[in-house]
């Protein structure tokens, strides 16, 4: 909205001498940072309000299949869920006030956000009526796979006939894979599998908030970088015009994430749920899946990659020989069993996600 504002008031602003005022404010840096702390002050402001409504009418039963997890989180019983709702429309206001909505890049990453909201509210609400433990893994897999394949059809449109729209960029060599229309099942991958990986990691108080933050602020500086042209020229990566514009929109999922975290350290007042994990997670594979530097996600995203491989090794291995490799799955389940406090995993996994993120951009010097 201000972006628009701003244009259309540049010439009278000119006039009067504030010329550097309207420059300031189509600043994407500028944009970012304030999109950023206008949704953490919205999220920390309906905080208080969401978390009563929701109070009233959702809250998280503990189950699952382990009796000894069951035990250990039997606190956490009856705290509110659903709290990714008011997070995700911190982060929508932020975007409309500070971002360029009819970017095409911001208009398909809402997509994805606002789409996998709703398929993780089906999940949740289906979860929370008791009628089932959710949304099967099949059923939530075809939405995810639906969403990213409506996605990827829009991203291959949008970057088909630029320089690097259809290409891979491998990590610290200046190599790039062509994959053409590969792109559109390529993408609709990365986004479930994303998603799914910050859904997984969604298991102690603060955990997946504080390694999204960590993640998305990397991101954030692959999609400025990305469509900055003398900067992706300096660092040998792909140059992606108007990727620069997701800046804003990752911006402001981070400091929603961050006005979430407020009330969802340990002990949490209130639990994401599908709701919020599985948006957010989405966004982070598509904001990394336009400025090319996808693969590079695996690194920034090790945690979420490390949580979801440890559930795949211990259902195959189990499956075929009978015995764990994990004392349970996911990860952070495992130092529970070990008798880790949970503030201590939660705290230990934010370090290791920080220098994972910070390794992630300085592989870009390396190319």
């Amino acid at each position: 909205m201000l972006y628009y504002l701003i244009g259309l008031w540049a010439e009278r602003l000119n006039e009067a001498g504030l010329g550097s005022l309207a420059e300031l404010f189509r600043s994407i840096v500028f944009r970012a940072s304030a999109a950023s702390l206008t949704a953490f002050l919205l999220c920390v402001r309906l905080g208080p309000r969401a978390i009563r409504w929701l109070a009233g009418r959702w809250r998280e039963p503990i189950g699952g299949d382990s009796a000894q997890l069951v035990e250990m989180n039997r606190a956490k019983k009856n705290t509110p869920t659903m709290g990714g709702a008011f997070v995700l429309a911190s982060l929508v206001i932020a975007t409309l006030v500070w971002g360029n909505v009819l970017n095409p890049f911001v208009l398909l990453g809402l997509l994805v956000t606002l789409g996998l909201g709703s398929l993780g509210a089906a999940d949740d609400l289906t979860k929370l009526s008791g009628r089932r433990r959710g949304l099967s893994e099949r059923e939530k897999l075809i939405g995810q796979l639906a969403i990213g394949l409506a996605v990827g059809v829009g991203l291959f449109w949008l970057v088909r006939d630029t320089t690097f729209g259809t290409r891979l960029a491998v990590p610290i060599w200046p190599v790039y894979v062509s994959i053409g229309v590969l792109l559109v099942p390529w993408t609709a991958l990365v986004i479930a599998g994303s998603s799914n990986g910050v859904n997984l990691t969604d298991g102690l108080d603060g955990l997946a908030g504080g390694c999204l933050v960590f993640a998305g602020a990397a991101v954030g500086v692959l999609d400025y970088i990305g469509g900055h042209a003398r900067l992706a020229e300096h660092l040998s990566v792909p140059y992606v015009p108007g990727c620069g514009e997701l800046t804003v929109l990752v911006g402001a999922a981070v400091g929603a994430t961050l006005g979430f975290l407020w009330f969802n350290c340990h002990p949490a007042e209130v639990f994401m749920g599908d709701t919020g994990s599985l948006a957010l997670g989405g966004l982070l594979g598509f904001a990394a899946l336009v400025p090319r530097q996808e693969l590079l996600l695996v690194i920034a995203g090790g945690i979420f990659v490390a949580e979801t491989m440890s559930v795949l090794i211990q259902r195959y291995y189990f499956k075929a020989t009978g015995r764990r490799v994990f004392l349970c799955a996911p990860l952070h389940h495992h130092y529970q069993f070990l008798g880790w406090p949970e503030s201590k995993i939660v705290v230990r996994f934010w370090i290791t996600a920080a220098l994972l993120s910070i390794l992630a951009v300085a592989t870009l010097k390396l190319r």
